[in-house]
């Protein structure tokens, strides 16, 4: 293979990574592309710590390869630009979430849904077209197209903004989709966790009503008294749901372990939307009979393109929207991780790459 002019000069990074699926990370130095000509390079100052780089460190999806850099909910500060980059410049504030690269012809790129392109590259653990590894934020700098990067606005603060580039738009891109953002809609929102969270704030700030359904009777005071839901439901509890069945437009499935859905589609209308966003390691059951009986929809949605993701970090701004957040150093990032397969965090870790990331 003929090395591009960005493989002939590459830039020393220093970052963490799994070596293995037993999922330990510790630092590990290597090497990013030289900025291209449409290429924006940057300072990592924030990086948060989604479900998914759990799954991928331990490869649990089978996936994975190492040496794994994770992180998708990168934000930091432009130091470079190259020479037709149009949207950024030095000292600007930008974020990365899932995405570093697609296709750009395919009809998913066409229609701004880079997300869907069948030759989409992940942010970490994926192929770059030159043959090298795509690394992720849990480390100093970053290298990326500019159409694959969004930039910060201005009261977006950094630290609570970065979760948004992955949870964010997991859940704003199907409530816009799936026309759940129509105010009075019912909405459900299943599994309060760092998805689950900012589902609620973006649905009540479009004037959805939200009712949140938790295996946990404990997360009841947290969804109504702070994040402003407008009704609570535990999952065991048979008489809540025969209650509510048949009230609710739509239900966003955050949960990423694998659970009954028969409750579930028993409380949507007619013509009521089930919208997977979780990725359990197992499948799940469905019964069909209660989707025929009132043509209900049973589907999933899976980040969103880059257009979106700008119009989602832009709405969250102009809402004050942020996610409820955790901020770690990097040598604490083991046990976050394993706080994270526990559960116990609220709602999501960020990592303060920034100050705290340093050569040893």
């Amino acid at each position: 293979m003929v090395k591009s002019p960005e493989q002939e000069h590459p830039q020393e990074a220093l970052g963490w990574a799994a070596r293995d699926d037993c999922g330990l990370l510790s630092p590990f130095k290597f090497s990013r592309r030289a900025t291209g000509e449409k290429d924006v390079k940057f300072k990592v100052l924030f990086c948060g710590i989604c479900h998914s780089d759990l799954h991928s460190t331990k490869n649990e999806w089978g996936i994975s390869t190492y040496p794994l850099v994770p992180g998708h909910e990168i934000v930091g500060e432009v130091v470079e630009v190259g020479s037709r980059v149009e949207k950024f410049k030095v000292g600007d504030k930008v974020g990365v979430g899932c995405l570093v690269g697609s296709c750009g012809s395919c009809d998913s790129c066409h229609d701004h849904l880079e997300n869907y392109c069948p030759k989409m590259i992940l942010t970490y653990g994926s192929m770059h077209q030159d043959g090298t590894m795509t690394y992720g934020g849990f480390s100093n700098m970053m290298v990326v197209d500019e159409h694959f990067a969004i930039k910060f606005p201005q009261n977006m603060p950094l630290d609570a903004g970065a979760p948004l580039l992955c949870a964010g738009i997991t859940v704003y891109s199907p409530i816009r989709f799936f026309g759940l953002d129509r105010p009075g809609t019912h909405l459900g929102v299943v599994g309060l966790g760092g998805l689950g969270h900012v589902a609620v704030k973006f649905a009540k700030a479009m004037g959805v009503k939200v009712t949140v359904i938790s295996s946990s009777a404990r997360k009841e005071e947290e969804a109504l008294q702070c994040l402003g839901a407008d009704a609570f439901l535990v999952s065991s509890d048979a008489s809540q749901f025969q209650a509510a069945m048949g009230t609710m437009d739509g239900i966003i499935d955050t949960v990423s372990a694998v659970h009954p859905t028969l409750p579930l589609l028993g409380l949507l209308k007619h013509n009521g939307k089930l919208v997977f966003i979780g990725i359990p390691d197992r499948p799940l059951e469905l019964p069909v009979f209660p989707m025929i009986s009132g043509r209900k929809i049973v589907t999933g949605s899976c980040i969103g393109g880059l257009k979106e993701t700008q119009e989602m970090i832009d709405f969250a701004a102009k809402h004050n929207i942020t996610a409820d957040i955790e901020v770690v150093p990097v040598d604490y990032l083991n046990m976050a991780m394993d706080r994270l397969a526990k559960g116990d965090v609220k709602y999501r870790f960020v990592i303060d790459i920034g100050n705290t990331l340093k050569e040893a």
